[in-house]
C-alpha cells in the first residue's frame, strides 16, 4: 500500500540491547540495503516499556532510539505466550528471565506454573511466540506490525540454537523445537518472519 511510509536503506538502529534479537533481525532483513546498528553499540539507554501490549512496547522502544540517534529505528517486542496461563508471560517474558536475563530460570518458571495450572498434557501446552515491530522516524512518524506462531510447550529444553524460550516452544507442524532448528528454517516460518513479511512489503522496497 502506498499510504505506508518507505525506509530508503542505509543505517538503521535495532533497538535492543539483545545481541540475539539484533543478530536475528540482521539476518532477516541481509537481502536489502540496511546496515543495522544496535542500541547497544551505540550507548542509546533502555527506556521503560510500560505499555501494556507487545506493539505500544515496540513503539516506546522505537521511538526513544529515533529521537536519541537522529536515525530510522527499528524495534522489537516479542514475547512467549501460554494460553493455560492466560498468555503469561506474554510482555513481561524477559523479566521473567531475572535482571540476569537467565532464560533457564525463566523456562523452568514457565514449567512450573504449567504443572501448578495441571497443563501437563500437550492438548493444554497450547502456546505462541507474538512479535511486534515498530519502525520510528525521528520525527516521530512510526509504521507497527504484529506476527505470531503456534506451537507447544515441551519440557525438558531441547537444542542450542536460537535464544530466549525457544528450547521450550515446539511450532505446530514440526518435531523439533526452535532452538533444534537451522536458523534459516526458524527465519522462514517464525513469528518475527510473520511481522517481518508485513513490514517488508509495507515499507522496503525490494532491491
Amino acid at each position: 500500500m502506498s499510504d505506508h511510509r518507505k525506509f530508503d536503506g542505509g543505517k538503521l538502529v535495532v533497538a535492543s540491547h539483545n545481541p540475539g534479537k539484533v543478530r536475528e533481525i540482521g539476518e532477516l532483513l541481509a537481502a536489502f540495503n540496511v546496515e543495522p546498528v544496535s542500541a547497544g553499540e551505540l550507548g542509546l539507554p533502555e527506556p521503560v516499556e510500560d505499555g501494556d501490549t507487545f506493539i505500544a512496547n515496540a513503539e516506546i522502544k522505537a521511538l526513544a532510539a529515533a529521537k536519541s540517534a537522529n536515525m530510522v529505528a527499528l524495534s522489537d517486542d516479542s514475547g512467549f505466550a501460554l494460553d493455560a496461563l492466560n498468555g503469561a508471560p506474554g510482555i513481561y517474558s524477559a523479566r521473567w528471565a531475572g535482571p540476569t536475563k537467565d532464560f533457564s530460570l525463566a523456562m523452568q518458571k514457565v514449567e512450573d506454573e504449567l504443572q501448578m495450572s495441571g497443563a501437563v498434557t500437550p492438548d493444554k501446552r497450547t502456546a505462541h511466540f507474538i512479535c511486534a515491530l515498530t519502525l520510528a522516524w525521528p520525527d516521530g512518524h512510526m509504521e507497527s506490525f504484529e506476527g505470531r506462531v503456534a506451537g507447544t510447550a515441551v519440557w525438558p529444553p531441547r537444542g542450542d540454537k536460537g535464544f530466549g524460550y525457544d528450547p521450550v516452544f515446539m511450532p505446530d507442524g514440526y518435531d523439533v523445537t526452535f532452538a533444534e532448528m537451522e536458523p534459516e528454517a526458524k527465519h522462514a516460518m517464525s513469528h518475527r518472519a510473520d511481522a517481518f513479511r508485513q513490514l517488508i512489503d509495507a515499507c522496503f522496497n525490494r532491491q
